[in-house]
């Protein structure tokens, strides 16, 4: 993993994680996990644009996001992960894009909390470590 992007936080305002909203750690968590996927579509090679963009759907898009909650993290995620993550099923979503089934949307909607979560409590090690073993989970398919 050492070849990912440094993740270190650019601010070092200290937020009150007790009162931050799962929707909003879900709101930073989609661009965390975003920018480490389009990081390793990248160094897996050079091409074009648009087979970039292809690749990166197919592993942000919810139904992939619940695949690997379901197959793999879920049982990887330590009790305050797993409270963020039960916390985030607990939020209201204002919709459901009209391609996703809604328990994928919201399983999404969990593990990309947990994500935000970790990254704005600075836990970026675990960060790095959940997208490692999600990058073993697309590699051994």
């Amino acid at each position: 993993m050492d070849k990912f992007v440094n993740l270190e936080k650019l601010t070092d305002k200290k937020l009150d994680m007790k009162t931050v909203s799962p929707l909003t750690f879900a709101f930073i968590g989609d661009g965390v996990y975003e920018l480490l996927v389009r990081e390793y579509i990248v160094n897996m090679g050079n091409c074009p644009v648009k087979k970039l963009n292809n690749a990166k759907v197919e592993l942000v898009k919810c139904e992939f996001q619940a695949e690997i909650c379901k197959n793999l993290l879920e049982d990887m995620f330590t009790e305050k992960e797993k409270e963020i993550y039960l916390r985030g099923r607990n939020a209201h979503v204002g919709h459901v894009p009209k391609n996703s089934n809604v328990s994928d949307y919201h399983t999404a909607t969990d593990f990309e909390a947990v994500f935000g979560y970790l990254y704005l409590s600075g836990e970026i090690e675990r960060l790095k470590y959940l997208f490692s073993e999600i990058v073993r989970y697309i590699e051994s398919k």
